[in-house]
């Protein structure tokens, strides 16, 4: 049987701990690339959606989703492609719109759904008036403003889609630094949409 002294017992416990450490940061890096390379990618298929009269352009051949508009906040310079859906896949690349709410610029009230820690960071340092520029595969552009913040449970948003006139409402989980899952949600609810 093989007798390890004190000190290497220590060096050895030191590099297992430094190696965790080391694996926690690298997912966590991976987490934030994963979502910047995929809004690079999306930005091509946006392109080639525009050109080819809107008809769906996926970023990669296995994807389960593609972009469908892309959003302009002008105030806090952030620039992101909505993707065609909302699950947890499609949530890793990009804010997605819920499809049980209706399709964008459309009359009702259409749910759009981003992680808080990646590309809805940014809703925790928006205000009430703040413009949100919309551009539709169609390439009708429309521009809303920020009404109204909320923190709801995510089984009871208060959301009725089926209300609005036009209008938008920004959804992800909260608190915005928080790191377990969470059943609340922070809503950011926006209107007056007008056509340029």
């Amino acid at each position: 049987m093989v007798v390890l002294g004190i000190e290497k017992t220590l060096a050895l416990l030191t590099a297992l701990i430094v190696v965790i450490g080391l694996c926690f940061c690298g997912h966590g890096m991976y987490i934030y690339a994963k979502a910047e390379a995929a809004q690079w990618l999306m930005a091509r298929a946006w392109s080639q959606t525009l050109e080819n009269g809107g008809a769906p352009t996926k970023a990669w051949p296995w994807a389960d989703t593609w972009p469908v508009a892309y959003m302009e906040v002008p105030k806090q310079n952030i620039r992101l492609y909505i993707l065609s859906n909302s699950s947890g896949e499609a949530l890793a690349f990009g804010p997605g719109h819920l499809t049980t709410t209706p399709a964008l610029g459309s009359f009702g009230t259409s749910i759009i759904a981003g992680h808080r820690d990646t590309h809805f960071e940014f809703l925790q340092h928006t205000t009430i008036g703040d413009t949100i520029h919309l551009t539709l595969k169609s390439k009708l552009k429309l521009t809303y403003q920020i009404t109204d913040f909320r923190i709801v449970d995510a089984d009871k948003s208060g959301i009725d889609p089926q209300i609005g006139e036009g209008d938008l409402a920004l959804v992800t989980c909260f608190p915005f630094d928080g790191v377990t899952r969470t059943k609340k949600r922070f809503v950011a609810r926006a209107s007056q949409p007008f056509s340029s």
